[in-house]
């Protein structure tokens, strides 16, 4: 076991490249599927190449967002409008979903740090 891992990938990143790239995969396959054959092979590795960045960069939060606002809009799609309606509800829910991972997460970072500082509360400043 004298082999040194300084040069290696953590575990926890790798995980959250390959997850990344798993999600943002699916929704350029969404995206590439709503928008036509020609254009599909451009969505996805889009998304792949979003997603490895996204991964590497430690979003792990946002992606679970937009995994979980996938599966409840084609969840939602399915129950209103059938299965022809899945692929334009899990796509419409992906968008939602990372929208509001991005607002939700920036709303923790700014409460976060606004318990760290406590001075930032006195108005006399």
């Amino acid at each position: 076991m004298g082999v040194s891992q300084t040069g290696l990938m953590p575990v926890q990143k790798m995980f959250d490249i390959v997850f990344g790239l798993a999600v943002m995969g699916t929704v350029g396959t969404l995206i590439g599927f709503i928008m036509g054959g020609g254009l599909m092979p451009v969505a996805i590795g889009l998304g792949l190449v979003l997603g490895g960045v996204i991964g590497f960069l430690g979003g792990r939060r946002f992606l679970i967002s937009i995994l979980v606002g996938a599966l409840l809009g084609g969840a939602l799609a399915w129950l209103v409008a059938g299965e022809e309606g899945i692929w334009v509800g899990a796509g419409a829910g992906a968008a939602m979903g990372g929208f509001l991972g991005v607002q939700i997460s920036m709303l923790l970072d700014m409460r976060e740090a606004r318990r760290a500082s406590p001075e930032s509360s006195d108005p006399s400043a």
